[in-house]
């Protein structure tokens, strides 16, 4: 993997922001640049004063992040700003005694904001100075038009240094990239989704959704398998102070501490943004639109309820924008999954079975608010259409100020899901009725298949038991529980119509299995838009 942007996944980091002392260092290896790699003066630097300078800007006029020879860097576009890599020998701590070395960026027509990126040190900060000599370009490029310093577009870890599995040179594990955006790899060693510092105002009717920027990096200490970075968050409505630290491990985990401050008035205030593509699944099957089976990085939402509940949102690629709010207090942590893991399921050679999920633990107590879950209609995989993120009910207005702390687990699955309950593993939906029957019309059919948990140990000849809602019309009389028969234990489907449906609007569907009043699974949700 030479990079985490292929055309496609390229296509879909820059799509929605086109739109648009130290403390606790701790001990660590000092960073050292590689030969060559140039450095501005050492200035001071802590989380604190980064704290504070956001606090101060807030109350200022936004300025933004420099848009340096605009004309040549429109000239870089995808196919020119592929042919331009960073030489590895210049790579922060490519000498050095740290693990994991660090590349950059190069700015181009689809990243046209420069990021001044700092190295920390003992308290003292140093600029990384931009220099064509750090990339390998053809000598017709347009990049070599730019002028002097003009920066970076992001950077990326390099794996480390004394690994034995990957090479450090032509292998990452996180990069930051475009406005807020960053991305890690998967416990299966596979780009996806994204995150971001933070969503305002997306698909809210009649404002235009900000993109802040990550405008300045400082790139802190490494210590064993994690690194630290600093970032200072800009937009017309918001300035941020972001700390991250980032540990390689199975897969990758960030411990993230941010403090905003904002200018402006904000409708949806999205905290811990996750951001990824679904396109189509088994769930409704397209009509010849594409040869694949499948094409999407995530397939559902998961929610941890403050009261302890678990809840599954299989996603949707809507007819138009839909955004749904799940209202809670203190979440214990919510995330976009891919289950999906048979290759099968998709014979793509992007390797969408190996898609991280996405998993956001709260820290301490976030209050009331909503989960919300906006879904945008696509077309195509290049786009990401789905967000899911935190809505605080405080209001966001000029002046206030918000502190979050939370960890990522970039992972295969997601975490800390409870072994007594079974999972949905599938949804799909069909004509109702009954095979070799007349199909009445207007009926829709749903299969719901839940795998593992207590459904392994059920009893022979134990049926379990189907509980389900819908917010409009009315169940039929077909309903069918039965093993799957595929030989694995704990996997069952059930069967059920649902007819009578009046309009367009969605309607809301919940279902969960169980034993009498013993819960058997997660609750599944459902947004089911009619024909």
């Amino acid at each position: 993997m030479t990079s985490p942007f292929d055309r496609r996944t390229f296509c879909k980091s820059f799509a929605l922001s086109a739109a648009a002392g130290l403390a606790g260092m701790g001990g660590g290896a000092a960073i050292a640049a590689a030969p060559g790699l140039k450095l501005g003066p050492e200035k001071p630097f802590s989380f604190e004063a980064l704290q504070a300078q956001a606090k101060k800007m807030a109350g200022e006029a936004y300025v933004g992040p420099e848009t340096p020879a605009p004309d040549v860097l429109q000239k870089i576009d995808y196919e020119a700003w592929g042919r331009i890599r960073f030489n590895n020998d210049y790579a922060l701590n490519a000498m050095g005694p740290n693990r994991f070395p660090v590349t950059f960026f190069h700015l181009g027509r689809f990243f046209k904001k420069a990021v001044a990126i700092h190295v920390v040190e003992n308290g003292k900060a140093r600029e990384i100075i931009y220099d064509q000599s750090y990339f390998d370009m053809p000598a017709d490029s347009p990049a070599r038009q730019l002028p002097k310093g003009v920066g970076f577009a992001g950077f990326r870890f390099q794996e480390p240094k004394d690994g034995t599995k990957y090479d450090w040179r032509t292998n990452d594990w996180v990069a930051f990239l475009g406005a807020s955006y960053f991305r890690a790899i998967g416990a299966l060693h596979q780009y996806g989704l994204s995150a971001r510092g933070v969503a305002l105002d997306t698909a809210v009717a009649d404002r235009n959704e900000e993109f802040p920027d990550f405008t300045k990096i400082w790139i802190g200490p490494q210590q064993g398998d994690s690194v630290t970075v600093y970032a200072l968050l800009e937009g017309p409505k918001i300035v941020g102070a972001v700390k991250f630290v980032m540990t390689r491990g199975e897969g990758v985990v960030m411990d993230i501490d941010q403090s905003f401050f904002l200018r402006g008035n904000v409708v949806r205030f999205g905290v811990a943004p996750l951001t990824s593509m679904y396109w189509f699944s088994e769930t409704a099957k397209p009509t010849a639109i594409d040869w694949r089976p499948e094409v999407h990085d995530s397939d559902g939402l998961a929610m941890w309820t403050g009261w302890g509940g678990r809840l599954w949102r299989p996603l949707n690629n809507p007819p138009h924008i839909m955004a749904s709010a799940f209202s809670d207090m203190n979440p214990k942590g919510f995330g976009l999954l891919q289950r999906d893991r048979v290759f099968d399921h998709y014979i793509d050679g992007v390797n969408y079975e190996k898609r991280p999920s996405l998993w956001v633990e709260p820290k301490g107590e976030w209050g009331k608010g909503a989960i919300h879950l906006v879904e945008l209609s696509t077309d195509d995989e290049i786009h990401d259409n789905i967000v899911a993120m935190w809505v605080p009910d405080a209001p966001a207005v000029a002046g206030s100020e918000f502190h979050f702390s939370y960890r990522l687990h970039w992972q295969a699955d997601e975490p800390f899901f409870p072994a007594n309950l079974a999972r949905v593993v599938a949804t799909r939906l069909g004509r109702g009725g009954q095979p070799g029957q007349p199909r009445p019309p207007g009926v829709r059919k749903f299969l719901i298949e839940f795998l593992g948990g207590p459904l392994v140990d059920l009893p022979k000849g134990t049926m379990p038991e189907l509980e389900v809602q819908a917010s409009r019309g009315t169940f039929g009389e077909y309903r069918l529980m039965e093993a799957v028969p595929d030989d694995v234990p704990g996997h069952w489907r059930v069967q059920f119509d649902l007819a009578n449906v009046e309009g367009n609007d969605p309607v809301e569907l919940r279902a969960y299995l169980k034993l009498g009043d013993r819960v058997l699974s997660e609750t599944w949700m459902f947004q089911y838009h009619p024909l």
